[in-house]
């Protein structure tokens, strides 16, 4: 009688571990799911933003076409990347995907802005000056959503992979999350110089 006694309490003790852990699981997936629909949002913004740069840019660059519809393409591919990973966020192949489109229409976004440095009525074009601050703002806002997200993730993966939840997280569909990482280069992450004084 004793042995069925304890035989029940540690099942009991056994599916209350297995609960605990699969709804820290779900608990920590969703705080990452979140934080990538705070990129989301900043993305989103961002990609307004651009259409109204380049048509600003576009009066006074009329020799870079090039530049500007380099700009515009990699825009577009950012923002289907970005609508792809926010059906998966921690997909491992949507971000690194992301982070490449990310990174092309950052040099992008660079080069049209070093351009423009060449032409004194953009500069002193009050609408361009005010979509390139906004711009900054919203970059500024995308890298502490990145941030927010990344150790969001890192949490995530850490606690999925303990014990004991290392021994349940796989059966239960919870799989290894990824982060969204800068794919550029050192040359590349140097942002340029802009001044429109």
């Amino acid at each position: 009688m004793w042995i069925a006694i304890g035989f029940l309490v540690a099942l009991v003790l056994l599916a209350l571990l297995v609960i605990g852990t699969y709804n820290a699981l779900v608990a920590k997936r969703n705080r990452y799911k979140n934080a990538y629909a705070q990129i989301d949002v900043q993305l989103k913004r961002r990609y307004d933003l651009i259409p109204n740069l380049v048509e600003t840019a576009r009066g006074y660059m009329k020799h870079e076409r090039e530049t500007l519809e380099a700009v515009i393409k990699a825009r577009n591919a950012a923002f289907g990347a970005a609508q792809t990973a926010a059906q998966n966020p921690g997909d491992p192949k949507a971000m690194q995907s992301l982070a490449s489109a990310e990174s092309a229409l950052g040099a992008g976004l660079g080069r049209l802005l070093a351009l423009s440095e060449s032409y004194p009525d953009l500069k002193a074009n009050t609408t361009m000056r005010d979509l390139s601050e906004e711009l900054t703002s919203t970059e500024n806002k995308v890298a502490f959503a990145r941030q927010a997200y990344n150790d969001a993730v890192t949490e995530y993966n850490n606690g999925r992979e303990v014990f004991p939840a290392v021994l349940f997280a796989g059966m239960f569909g919870f799989g290894d999350a990824a982060l969204l990482e800068a794919t550029e280069s050192a040359e590349e992450r140097r942002a340029p110089k802009v001044s429109f004084t």
